[in-house]
């Protein structure tokens, strides 16, 4: 069976297999960050640390390169960590198992890292060739990218210096990067009460899973399930017809992924049982319908639970289930400037149950312009305040506005012509990316971003198609090649 190691550009992969090896949950990067350290050491490549751990490696210009401007190079060192409910895996600790699966390569049940750990090797694997004609470069890895950005916000001016910087951090090959949507959290908490559990109730859990997941930017338009409102739908249904106890209720993890896994445990009636699973079984089929284009695998299940220690009041149930049901998920506009482009959108991203009896409900919004953004994160504010939960903000992060008059975008889909024949597609992306971090602290800054072609990031369906791996590569190493002398 071929393994990641036997791919080629092998310097690439292999780099990639290496990072993989190493712990690298977004806030825990240290063991990624001992790993670079020592990277740089046995190169003999220059390299600093700032406070945050955000880490810039330079190296000088090849022979005859070195009237060309610094160019940076930008990968985040952090990755989402997801896993399948089965699978037992310990993100702080085990190596990710990567599988070759035909044109593609994939983790063992949980997300892969190539967002944006393939970013990493390609820089890696610039710093370490003695081979490839460049100018000035540095190679800038920032932290905690995937859960707020704080790398990319906490650099401070002067720790790079190019005018130039190639994002790492795209999903698409053939596709040159202009522009990312900002973003900001919502997050809504109820404060319940605890009750006693009715002791002639029977209890269940009910489960929704098999759903593909995805990025809540990149995959928002797909029409995806996502477990938190298929699960309060049912819930929603189930206490229009009868009375019951909700005891437990957990949904998704990160702000940034669509969630692929929910459940509640819940107390009915005896008298009630049969007629709730054929309610449910309706619910099943209506569901499974909606669904069996965007994500056919859908399963919900009722199995028989313990008798829980205590359920939630119903006053809070009711305003849980409702605010819930009521809050937006999805596409909320499209973009009047690039055709099929998301502008706005917001992800009912995760529902969990915390010490002190509260149960937080998180949400992420985005948009390509900074008022709608405001907009839909004061409309998903709404939903929940009406409920009588405590609402609040996260900082966001800015958008990055298209400049199609970009001269690193043109040398880029110039070198793109010559290698490749055809023109790359020139697009903007719903996403979240550094860029705009970037260019508030960094207004000279000259940018695109591209890379490999990803699928279901931020899911444990998260693979890379092998052979952009190559055409990327190249790609890359041609753009640095062209740059113009000053």
């Amino acid at each position: 069976m071929m393994k990641i190691t036997d791919l080629k550009p092998k310097m690439v992969w292999n780099y990639f297999h290496e990072v993989t090896q190493v712990p690298r949950p977004s806030k825990k990067e240290g063991k990624i960050i001992q790993y670079l350290e020592a990277f740089a050491q046995k190169h003999h490549i220059a390299i600093k640390k700032d406070e945050v751990g955000n880490i810039l490696m330079t190296k000088p210009a090849t022979p005859g390169m070195e009237d060309r401007p610094t160019v940076i190079l930008q990968s985040h060192m952090d990755m989402v960590c997801e896993k399948n409910s089965d699978k037992k895996f310990d993100f702080d600790n085990d190596p990710i198992e990567t599988v070759v699966d035909g044109d593609w390569l994939r983790a063992n049940g949980t997300t892969l890292g190539a967002d944006n750990g393939i970013g990493m090797a390609a820089e890696l694997a610039l710093l370490a060739s003695n081979d490839i004609e460049h100018g000035p470069i540095e190679c800038l890895f920032t932290v905690d990218e995937e859960t707020g950005l704080t790398g990319a916000k906490a650099l401070q001016e002067g720790f790079m210096t190019g005018d130039i910087l190639l994002n790492l951090d795209s999903e698409d090959e053939g596709e040159l990067f202009i522009g990312c949507a900002g973003g900001k959290d919502t997050q809504a908490v109820f404060h319940y009460k605890p009750e006693a559990v009715p002791s002639d109730m029977l209890y269940f859990r009910i489960d929704i899973k098999g759903l593909n997941g995805g990025h809540s930017g990149g995959e928002i338009h797909k029409g995806l399930g996502n477990a938190n409102k298929i699960l309060v739908r049912f819930l929603f249904l189930l206490k229009k017809n009868y009375a019951f106890a909700l005891c437990e209720i957990d949904g998704g993890n990160l702000r940034n992924a669509i969630a692929r896994e929910a459940y509640a445990v819940i107390g009915i009636k005896s008298s009630d049982k049969e007629a709730v699973r054929v309610l449910l079984n309706t619910f099943t089929a209506d569901v499974e319908n909606e669904l069996k284009h965007a994500d056919p695998n859908v399963r919900i299940t009722m199995e028989s639970a313990d008798k829980p220690a205590q359920q939630v009041d119903e006053i809070t149930t009711e305003k849980l289930i409702y605010a819930m049901h009521a809050c937006l998920h999805g596409v909320i506009a499209m973009s009047h400037d690039l055709e099929g482009l998301v502008e706005t959108s917001t992800n009912l991203a995760s529902v969990k149950m915390k010490e002190g009896n509260a149960i937080v409900v998180g949400t992420s919004q985005r948009s390509s312009i900074e008022s709608s953004k405001i907009a839909i994160a004061n409309t998903v504010a709404s939903v929940f305040l009406l409920a009588g939960a405590d609402v609040s903000h996260g900082d966001g992060y800015p958008g990055w506005s298209p400049n199609p008059d970009s001269k690193i975008l043109k040398v880029a889909a110039d070198a793109y012509k010559r290698l490749f024949n055809k023109e790359p597609k020139i697009m903007a992306i719903h996403a979240g990316l550094e860029c705009g971090l970037f260019l508030e602290k960094h207004p000279h800054l000259d940018m695109i971003s591209f890379g490999p072609t990803l699928r279901d990031v931020h899911s444990p369906s998260e693979r890379i198609q092998i052979d952009t791996v190559d055409l990327w590569w190249r790609h890359l190493i041609e753009t640095l090649k062209s740059i113009p002398a000053k």
